[in-house]
Protein backbone atom coordinates (compact mmCIF):
# COMPACT_ATOMS: atom_id res chain seq x y z
CA UNK A 1 0.00 0.00 0.00
CA UNK A 2 1.08 3.50 -0.50
CA UNK A 3 1.87 5.98 1.57
CA UNK A 4 -1.27 8.04 1.83
CA UNK A 5 0.87 11.18 3.42
CA UNK A 6 3.50 11.24 0.07
CA UNK A 7 0.84 11.07 -1.91
CA UNK A 8 -1.15 14.10 -0.65
CA UNK A 9 1.81 15.93 -0.31
CA UNK A 10 2.79 15.61 -3.86
CA UNK A 11 -0.61 16.54 -4.76
CA UNK A 12 -0.03 19.65 -2.84
CA UNK A 13 3.04 20.36 -4.59
CA UNK A 14 1.60 19.60 -7.74
CA UNK A 15 -1.65 22.29 -6.97
CA UNK A 16 1.01 24.96 -5.97
CA UNK A 17 3.22 24.76 -9.23
CA UNK A 18 0.08 24.81 -11.05
CA UNK A 19 -0.97 27.99 -9.38
CA UNK A 20 2.52 29.58 -9.87
CA UNK A 21 2.19 28.66 -13.67
CA UNK A 22 -0.89 29.80 -14.51
CA UNK A 23 0.32 33.21 -13.06
CA UNK A 24 2.83 33.13 -15.07
CA UNK A 25 1.07 32.56 -18.23
CA UNK A 26 -1.45 35.61 -17.18
CA UNK A 27 1.53 37.94 -16.68
CA UNK A 28 3.08 36.36 -20.44
CA UNK A 29 -0.17 36.98 -21.82
CA UNK A 30 -0.58 40.62 -20.69
CA UNK A 31 2.88 41.02 -21.83
CA UNK A 32 2.51 39.35 -25.36
CA UNK A 33 -0.48 41.70 -26.11
CA UNK A 34 1.68 44.72 -26.05
CA UNK A 35 4.68 42.96 -27.31
CA UNK A 36 2.62 41.99 -30.51
CA UNK A 37 1.32 45.57 -30.75
CA UNK A 38 4.50 47.43 -30.98
CA UNK A 39 5.92 44.57 -33.38
CA UNK A 40 3.25 45.79 -35.64
CA UNK A 41 3.40 49.13 -35.23
CA UNK A 42 7.51 48.87 -35.76
CA UNK A 43 7.18 46.55 -39.11
CA UNK A 44 4.86 49.91 -40.52
CA UNK A 45 7.56 51.96 -39.85
CA UNK A 46 10.56 49.42 -41.17
CA UNK A 47 8.74 49.36 -44.02
CA UNK A 48 8.12 52.92 -44.70
CA UNK A 49 11.87 53.28 -44.10
CA UNK A 50 12.62 50.80 -46.40
CA UNK A 51 10.24 52.37 -49.53
CA UNK A 52 12.11 55.32 -49.17
CA UNK A 53 15.85 53.55 -49.17
CA UNK A 54 14.28 52.22 -52.19
CA UNK A 55 13.03 55.13 -53.81
CA UNK A 56 16.39 56.83 -53.01
CA UNK A 57 18.52 54.17 -54.08
CA UNK A 58 16.94 54.71 -57.64
CA UNK A 59 18.09 58.29 -57.83
CA UNK A 60 22.27 58.25 -56.09
CA UNK A 61 24.82 56.25 -57.40
CA UNK A 62 25.49 53.24 -54.81
CA UNK A 63 28.82 52.98 -55.94
CA UNK A 64 29.76 56.19 -53.44
CA UNK A 65 28.09 54.56 -50.49
CA UNK A 66 30.16 51.99 -48.21
CA UNK A 67 27.65 50.23 -46.72
CA UNK A 68 26.55 49.11 -49.93
CA UNK A 69 29.91 47.82 -51.08
CA UNK A 70 31.52 44.24 -50.11
CA UNK A 71 34.56 43.82 -48.63
CA UNK A 72 37.34 43.93 -51.60
CA UNK A 73 39.07 41.03 -50.02
CA UNK A 74 36.83 37.78 -49.02
CA UNK A 75 37.30 36.94 -45.80
CA UNK A 76 34.58 34.05 -45.63
CA UNK A 77 33.49 35.66 -41.89
CA UNK A 78 30.67 37.05 -41.23
CA UNK A 79 29.59 39.49 -37.58
CA UNK A 80 26.57 37.17 -36.75
CA UNK A 81 23.89 38.90 -33.82
CA UNK A 82 22.48 36.33 -31.46
CA UNK A 83 18.81 37.37 -30.40
CA UNK A 84 17.90 35.16 -27.74
CA UNK A 85 15.94 35.58 -24.17
CA UNK A 86 17.29 36.39 -21.05
CA UNK A 87 15.43 33.62 -19.65
CA UNK A 88 13.74 30.13 -20.37
CA UNK A 89 10.40 28.42 -19.26
CA UNK A 90 9.65 29.20 -23.17
CA UNK A 91 9.56 25.89 -24.33
CA UNK A 92 11.49 25.13 -27.25
CA UNK A 93 12.39 28.51 -28.38
CA UNK A 94 15.79 28.95 -27.69
CA UNK A 95 16.67 25.67 -29.01
CA UNK A 96 15.06 25.79 -31.70
CA UNK A 97 16.53 29.06 -32.60
CA UNK A 98 20.29 27.37 -31.83
CA UNK A 99 19.55 24.46 -34.15
CA UNK A 100 18.69 26.33 -37.42
CA UNK A 101 21.63 28.81 -36.42
CA UNK A 102 23.74 25.68 -36.65
CA UNK A 103 22.55 24.19 -39.73
CA UNK A 104 22.73 27.70 -41.29
CA UNK A 105 26.51 28.14 -40.49
CA UNK A 106 28.32 24.94 -40.00
CA UNK A 107 30.96 26.27 -38.43
CA UNK A 108 30.23 28.65 -36.18
CA UNK A 109 33.95 29.28 -35.18
CA UNK A 110 34.74 31.12 -38.48
CA UNK A 111 32.53 33.51 -37.85
CA UNK A 112 32.67 36.42 -35.08
CA UNK A 113 29.61 37.41 -32.69
CA UNK A 114 27.21 39.18 -30.94
CA UNK A 115 24.67 38.45 -28.63
CA UNK A 116 21.37 39.63 -26.81
CA UNK A 117 20.09 37.80 -24.51
CA UNK A 118 22.26 35.35 -21.88
CA UNK A 119 21.13 32.28 -23.22
CA UNK A 120 22.53 32.55 -26.76
CA UNK A 121 25.14 34.27 -25.09
CA UNK A 122 25.96 31.26 -22.52
CA UNK A 123 25.37 28.78 -25.80
CA UNK A 124 27.86 30.30 -27.53
CA UNK A 125 30.49 30.57 -24.82
CA UNK A 126 30.51 26.80 -24.70
CA UNK A 127 30.81 26.64 -28.24
CA UNK A 128 34.27 28.41 -28.12
CA UNK A 129 33.42 30.95 -30.60
CA UNK A 130 34.47 34.84 -30.39
CA UNK A 131 32.08 36.56 -28.64
CA UNK A 132 32.77 40.72 -29.39
CA UNK A 133 29.46 41.64 -27.61
CA UNK A 134 27.13 40.84 -25.39
CA UNK A 135 23.87 43.11 -25.10
CA UNK A 136 21.99 40.89 -23.14
CA UNK A 137 21.52 43.67 -20.28
CA UNK A 138 17.88 45.05 -19.26
CA UNK A 139 18.46 47.94 -21.06
CA UNK A 140 15.62 49.75 -23.16
CA UNK A 141 15.68 49.44 -26.98
CA UNK A 142 16.38 53.26 -27.05
CA UNK A 143 19.87 52.38 -25.20
CA UNK A 144 20.67 49.00 -26.85
CA UNK A 145 19.51 49.12 -30.39
CA UNK A 146 21.69 52.71 -31.55
CA UNK A 147 24.86 50.86 -29.74
CA UNK A 148 24.38 47.91 -31.44
CA UNK A 149 23.91 49.55 -34.76
CA UNK A 150 26.78 51.43 -34.26
CA UNK A 151 28.86 48.46 -33.66
CA UNK A 152 27.94 46.50 -36.48
CA UNK A 153 28.50 49.67 -39.49
CA UNK A 154 31.76 50.16 -37.33
CA UNK A 155 32.64 46.16 -38.27
CA UNK A 156 31.61 46.28 -41.98
CA UNK A 157 33.48 49.73 -42.73
CA UNK A 158 36.70 48.75 -41.10
CA UNK A 159 36.84 45.71 -43.84
CA UNK A 160 37.09 43.02 -41.93
CA UNK A 161 33.73 40.75 -42.23
CA UNK A 162 32.38 39.79 -45.61
CA UNK A 163 28.81 41.20 -43.95
CA UNK A 164 26.52 40.91 -40.87
CA UNK A 165 23.49 38.61 -40.30
CA UNK A 166 20.71 38.90 -37.37
CA UNK A 167 19.46 35.31 -36.03
CA UNK A 168 16.35 35.95 -34.00
CA UNK A 169 13.19 34.42 -33.81
CA UNK A 170 9.87 36.28 -35.95
CA UNK A 171 6.94 36.21 -34.88
CA UNK A 172 4.27 34.96 -36.99
CA UNK A 173 1.44 33.85 -34.88
CA UNK A 174 0.87 32.99 -31.20
CA UNK A 175 1.91 29.35 -31.78
CA UNK A 176 4.36 29.72 -34.19
CA UNK A 177 7.78 31.43 -34.22
CA UNK A 178 10.02 30.78 -37.23
CA UNK A 179 13.84 30.81 -36.69
CA UNK A 180 15.60 33.51 -39.37
CA UNK A 181 18.62 33.82 -40.41
CA UNK A 182 18.72 37.68 -41.64
CA UNK A 183 21.44 39.77 -43.43
CA UNK A 184 21.43 43.21 -43.08
CA UNK A 185 25.00 44.42 -44.42
CA UNK A 186 25.99 44.86 -47.13
CA UNK A 187 22.72 46.36 -48.31
CA UNK A 188 20.98 45.40 -51.22
CA UNK A 189 18.35 46.72 -52.86
CA UNK A 190 16.26 45.56 -55.44
CA UNK A 191 12.84 46.41 -57.01
CA UNK A 192 13.79 50.24 -56.28
CA UNK A 193 11.99 50.82 -59.79
CA UNK A 194 8.90 49.12 -58.32
CA UNK A 195 8.75 50.76 -55.71
CA UNK A 196 9.25 54.23 -56.96
CA UNK A 197 6.72 53.49 -59.50
CA UNK A 198 4.15 53.15 -56.41
CA UNK A 199 4.47 57.30 -55.13
CA UNK A 200 3.31 58.95 -57.87
CA UNK A 201 4.03 63.16 -58.10
CA UNK A 202 6.95 64.81 -57.97
CA UNK A 203 9.11 65.19 -54.50
CA UNK A 204 11.54 68.25 -53.52
CA UNK A 205 14.58 66.27 -51.61
CA UNK A 206 16.84 68.60 -49.74
CA UNK A 207 19.29 69.38 -49.43
CA UNK A 208 19.96 67.01 -52.60
CA UNK A 209 19.42 62.51 -52.27
CA UNK A 210 22.60 61.62 -52.31
CA UNK A 211 22.72 63.31 -49.01
CA UNK A 212 19.55 62.42 -47.32
CA UNK A 213 20.72 58.77 -48.86
CA UNK A 214 23.86 58.71 -47.10
CA UNK A 215 21.91 60.17 -43.79
CA UNK A 216 19.00 57.50 -44.27
CA UNK A 217 21.34 54.56 -44.50
CA UNK A 218 22.43 54.17 -40.42
CA UNK A 219 18.75 54.70 -39.54
CA UNK A 220 17.80 52.03 -41.89
CA UNK A 221 19.83 49.86 -40.21
CA UNK A 222 19.08 50.78 -37.03
CA UNK A 223 15.45 49.93 -38.05
CA UNK A 224 16.62 46.28 -39.48
CA UNK A 225 18.10 45.72 -35.56
CA UNK A 226 14.57 47.15 -33.56
CA UNK A 227 12.71 45.07 -35.97
CA UNK A 228 14.59 41.88 -35.31
CA UNK A 229 14.63 42.67 -31.27
CA UNK A 230 10.53 43.63 -31.55
CA UNK A 231 10.11 40.27 -33.13
CA UNK A 232 12.16 38.42 -30.88
CA UNK A 233 10.51 39.81 -27.61
CA UNK A 234 7.14 38.97 -29.15
CA UNK A 235 8.03 35.51 -29.83
CA UNK A 236 9.22 34.73 -26.43
CA UNK A 237 6.22 36.21 -24.80
CA UNK A 238 4.09 33.98 -26.95
CA UNK A 239 5.99 31.08 -26.48
CA UNK A 240 6.33 31.47 -22.99
CA UNK A 241 2.89 31.60 -22.25
CA UNK A 242 2.10 28.71 -24.68
CA UNK A 243 4.32 26.70 -22.62
CA UNK A 244 3.03 27.98 -19.00
CA UNK A 245 -0.19 27.05 -20.34
CA UNK A 246 0.89 23.19 -21.27
CA UNK A 247 2.99 23.56 -17.98
CA UNK A 248 -0.64 24.07 -15.88
CA UNK A 249 -2.36 21.89 -18.11
CA UNK A 250 0.11 19.07 -17.30
CA UNK A 251 -0.09 20.02 -13.62
CA UNK A 252 -3.67 19.60 -13.54
CA UNK A 253 -3.44 16.11 -15.07
CA UNK A 254 -0.53 14.52 -12.66
CA UNK A 255 -3.28 16.16 -10.12
CA UNK A 256 -6.02 14.30 -11.17
CA UNK A 257 -3.91 11.02 -11.85
CA UNK A 258 -2.36 11.20 -8.27
CA UNK A 259 -6.05 12.24 -6.89
CA UNK A 260 -6.97 8.85 -8.40
CA UNK A 261 -4.27 7.09 -6.67
CA UNK A 262 -4.41 8.27 -3.48
CA UNK A 263 -8.36 7.75 -3.48
CA UNK A 264 -7.88 3.92 -3.95
CA UNK A 265 -4.89 3.95 -1.29
CA UNK A 266 -7.30 5.31 1.02
CA UNK A 267 -9.86 2.92 -0.30
CA UNK A 268 -7.41 0.08 0.49
CA UNK A 269 -6.63 0.92 4.10
CA UNK A 270 -10.01 1.04 4.57
CA UNK A 271 -10.88 -1.98 4.06
CA UNK A 272 -7.82 -3.93 5.39
CA UNK A 273 -8.86 -1.82 8.85
CA UNK A 274 -12.20 -2.96 8.40
CA UNK A 275 -10.62 -6.49 7.53
CA UNK A 276 -8.54 -6.31 10.69
CA UNK A 277 -11.64 -5.42 12.87
CA UNK A 278 -13.95 -8.02 11.55
CA UNK A 279 -10.89 -10.82 11.87
CA UNK A 280 -9.94 -9.26 15.93
CA UNK A 281 -14.07 -9.28 16.38
CA UNK A 282 -14.47 -13.23 15.22
CA UNK A 283 -11.01 -14.02 17.61
CA UNK A 284 -12.90 -12.47 20.30
CA UNK A 285 -15.60 -14.42 19.86
CA UNK A 286 -14.20 -17.80 19.08
CA UNK A 287 -12.52 -17.42 22.54
CA UNK A 288 -15.53 -16.39 24.36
Amino acid sequence: MQNLRLIKNRIKSAKNIAQITKAMELVSASKMKKAIAVAESGRLYAEKIREMVMILGSKVDRRSHPLLKKPSEVYGKRLVVLISTNKGLCGSLNSSLFRHMMHHYQNLSSHIWATVGLKGANFLTLSHVTIIADFSSTHSLSVKVPALAELVIQRFLDGKVDGVDLVYNDFQSVFKQQPRAKSILPLTIEGEGAEAKKISGTFLIEPNPEEVFRELLPSYIETQIRDALLEAEASEHAARMVAMRNATDNAKTFISELTLVYNKARQEKITNEIADLVTARSAIVQEG
